[in-house]
């Protein structure tokens, strides 16, 4: 199923451009595939209020697979190494990206079972508190069963150093981890491997994937 809310997500070389850090998005993604770091991003830990998940995180080996490289990253907290191009092809990836969470969710319940993960959309221009608050309870219990989150962002978001991460052509993210009763998230971000990890505030993840929308269990 697609809607018109959730839009079409293509990483274009302009979304790319101002990526986090003023690191140049396009050279990182040209080069991810020589660089592919197979170095985890977080390790696997919980202390009550907080949780963060082993990631056997991967960069996108190119400007366009966002969507199939968040999923391959979220897929990796469970154990799993799917290949890139094959979930591209379910997903029906092409150089304008991946059309919306509707075509990530059934290849993530594919590989994890049926119905286990559900499309949520943001419909708003910016989240209210009422999709906030459900947005932190799907990471939270989405995270706690062992399963990450992949959320299609667009715009620019501030991550809790004061870096900023922006994608006006849109992106996906994997969401692996929260602290702080999930008001602070962790998220591996496909595009820059000397970014690969950072944190943010769930209201300001809220508002980055407002008008577009999130998967999770």
């Amino acid at each position: 199923m697609r809607t018109d809310l959730i839009r079409k997500t293509a990483l274009t070389a302009a979304g790319l451009a101002a990526t986090a850090g003023g690191i140049a998005g396009p050279a990182i993604a040209a080069h991810a595939a020589e660089a592919k770091p197979a170095a985890q991003v977080q390790t696997d830990r919980k202390h009550g209020s907080e949780r963060e998940l082993n990631v056997r995180y991967e960069a996108q080996p190119n400007f366009y697979y966002c969507g199939p490289a968040a999923t391959r990253n979220a897929l990796s907290v469970q154990g799993k190494d799917i290949n890139v191009d094959a979930m591209a092809k379910e997903m029906g990836t092409t150089e304008a990206g991946t059309n919306s969470v509707n075509d990530i969710t059934p290849v993530l319940n594919k590989e994890t079972g049926k119905n286990v993960y559900k499309s949520v959309e943001i419909r708003d221009n910016k989240a209210d508190d009422k999709q906030t608050d459900k947005l932190r309870a799907d990471i939270v219990r989405t995270v706690d069963d062992g399963r990450a989150v992949v959320a299609n962002i667009a715009g620019t978001a501030t991550d809790t150093d004061g870096n900023t991460h922006s994608f006006e052509g849109g992106h996906y993210i994997s969401v692996v981890g929260y602290r702080d009763n999930g008001h602070t998230v962790t998220i591996a971000d496909s595009a820059n491997p000397n970014m690969a990890s950072y944190r943010m505030s769930v209201d300001n993840l809220a508002d980055w994937i407002a008008t577009r929308g999130y998967t999770a269990s």
